[in-house]
């Protein structure tokens, strides 16, 4: 009896103590996740310190990599190129040949017009002879008028043949000028058949063969044959929207990213700005409007020198800096403009700044306060006399730590960078802001809430 007596009651505390440890798990787990034991923790929230900052403002555009000198080569005569000179590739210095298109018929022109010339001057001296023998006619038939020998009318059609003979001297004289201007363009066509390189370069886009016909620039665009480029002096064209073109200004500093070469910056100048819009989908509610803007690329580049690359080797450099990008023609490329800086001045991350309603809220701090009352008594007023307009009072704000509480303050924001934002007023140094989550900042966070601060990583991503 007593051994049964034991058992039950060892069962019994068993139970007891299973029941007590249910409890107190349930207990950590609910106040874990914050269903009970946290009614006064407040909401939690991330943080960060308004701090003095040099903040550069950005303007980010994507492009592609160009040459800033690139000639494009056509031919000023047609025919067909009995030698091409060149590959694509080849660096050329100017005056070398490139192309030679087949002169015969250029030739055969010259000699003809060569002909011709010779007719036309000999024609010039059968002329001029004229001119001699009617000038002593006149002059002999003016004798004898004046001695009253011949008729008028016959001194009058003497002196008509004299005038007559010069006047075709002349015309002689042009027809002889006419016949040699084209023979100077029969000959310049002539020398137009050879084509030599108009400067240092390298042959880029070579789009012909030898043996192919070309056009010339006679009475239209001639055949597009080759560009000559200066790739050592490479630059990106990129578009900038119009809401960001006027903070763009001649000579500002640039950092060029390219694709090619990840995890690289070059350096960069904005040497032109167009004035002239590039507009896409007109009269649509997607009409994009911008302009072009060239960036010149400062950075050392496509320098093909080997024994340059070995002294700099040998000079025991880092290879990283020694080392020379290759862009080509085309690559894709993003620039960011660096168009204002403002040094030393109040700055918070760019999250932490959102925009709340001020119409109606009745919690105002105390720096926006005499807005928000003279906001509250035109609502007011309007609604006596029936007038039941909706007011909004958009402004931006940030939310300062006080004593554990989310106190707003109204803020004006100057220039941005990719992480902070500058603060004009509203703010000042050493200031504890919220930051996040973007959610509380968006949505749930109000003035005079209490925060919980928690700027554990892990509990931010949570958030």
């Amino acid at each position: 009896m007593a051994t049964k007596k034991k058992s039950s009651t060892k069962r019994l505390l068993i139970w007891i103590g299973g029941f007590l440890g249910f409890i107190i798990i349930a207990g950590l787990v609910l106040r874990f996740t914050g269903v009970i034991g946290n009614a006064d923790s407040g909401v939690q929230v991330e943080t960060a310190t308004a701090k003095l900052k040099t903040i550069t403002q950005l303007v980010s555009a994507s492009g592609k990599v160009q040459p800033e000198v690139e000639v494009i080569i056509r031919p000023d005569v047609s025919g067909e190129i009995i030698e091409l000179a060149v590959d694509e590739g080849d660096f050329v210095r100017r005056g070398d040949l490139l192309v030679r298109i087949k002169p015969d018929i250029y030739q055969a022109n010259i000699d003809n017009l060569n002909a011709a010339l010779l007719t036309q001057k000999a024609r010039l001296e059968q002329t001029r002879a004229a001119l001699i023998r009617a000038e002593a006619a006149y002059q002999r038939d003016q004798e004898l008028y004046n001695k009253d020998v011949i008729s008028e009318m016959d001194y009058i059609q003497s002196k008509s043949e004299y005038e007559s003979e010069k006047a075709s001297l002349n015309a002689a004289e042009y027809q002889v000028q006419s016949a040699e201007a084209q023979l100077r363009q029969a000959k310049e066509e002539l020398e137009q058949t050879v084509i030599r390189a108009p400067q240092d370069g390298t042959i880029t886009g070579l789009a012909v063969e030898e043996g192919e016909r070309v056009l010339g620039n006679a009475q239209m665009a001639g055949t597009d044959m080759m560009r000559v480029s200066l790739l050592d002096q490479m630059e990106v064209l990129v578009e900038v929207n119009e809401n960001d073109i006027v903070n763009v200004d001649f000579a500002d500093t640039a950092r060029i990213e390219v694709d090619a070469y990840p995890d690289r910056q070059f350096n960069g100048v904005v040497t032109e700005i167009a004035n002239s819009a590039l507009i896409t989908g007109s009269g649509t509610n997607e009409q994009v409007t911008n302009y072009e803007v060239k960036v010149r690329i400062a950075t050392p580049h496509n320098i093909d020198n080997t024994s340059e690359k070995l002294v700099r080797t040998e000079a025991g450099e880092d290879p990283d800096e020694s080392f020379i990008p290759n862009f080509r023609p085309g690559m894709s490329a993003t620039v960011d403009i660096e168009t204002q800086t403002a040094v030393n001045v109040v700055s918070v991350p760019i999250q932490s700044v959102t925009v709340r309603d001020f119409a109606n809220n009745k919690n105002s701090s105390d720096t926006t306060s005499q807005n928000s009352q003279e906001a509250e008594a035109t609502l007011a007023s309007d609604q006596e006399e029936g007038l039941m307009i909706e007011r909004e009072d958009m402004r931006k704000v940030v939310f300062v730590v006080e004593d554990g509480k989310a106190i707003r303050k109204e803020v004006k924001t100057g220039i941005s960078d990719n992480t902070h934002t500058q603060i004009l007023s509203g703010v000042e140094a050493g200031q504890e802001i919220v930051t996040g989550s973007y959610r509380v900042l968006s949505t749930v966070l109000e003035d005079g809430d209490q925060v919980t601060v928690n700027n554990n990583p892990a509990a931010s991503n949570n958030n």
